[in-house]
């Protein structure tokens, strides 16, 4: 992998989560009553969401609607099998209970998003959109 690949694929992920960040700074700003700033992390929550979107696309990350199902199939599977029982271990290690609720709540989602992908696979494949 080139370097301008990483890059990229670090420059997608930053932006990606600056978006995440800014939209809920921008819910508690509304909470505090600052309207306008609240605005302000909404405004730069969608041109982060632009970054992203311009780094995706340079990295050919967006592909026919088959093949990013089969995509979202392999991430979602990789995080209920792997990433989070392996999180939930360690902060059960660490004694980070908070923590491995979060990522049990999260996992268990997971596997909701990852047969919902592939219901919507099988749907596709047989010719029967979702509308």
């Amino acid at each position: 992998m080139s370097n301008t690949t990483e890059n990229l694929e670090f420059a997608f992920a930053g932006e990606s989560q600056a978006n995440r960040k800014y939209l809920f700074f921008a819910d508690k700003a509304d909470e505090e009553g600052s309207k306008r700033i609240a605005r302000l992390f909404r405004a730069a929550a969608d041109a982060e969401t632009v970054h992203a979107r311009n780094h995706l696309r340079v990295m050919q990350g967006i592909k026919t609607t088959k093949d990013n199902l089969v995509a979202a199939i392999h991430g979602e599977n990789h995080e209920f099998t792997e990433m989070y029982p392996a999180f939930i271990k360690q902060a059960g290690s660490d004694g980070e209970k908070k923590a491995a609720d979060s990522f049990d709540l999260a996992n268990k989602v997971e596997q909701i998003h990852h047969r919902l992908y592939q219901d919507a696979l099988a749907a596709l494949e047989n010719g029967k959109t979702q509308e």
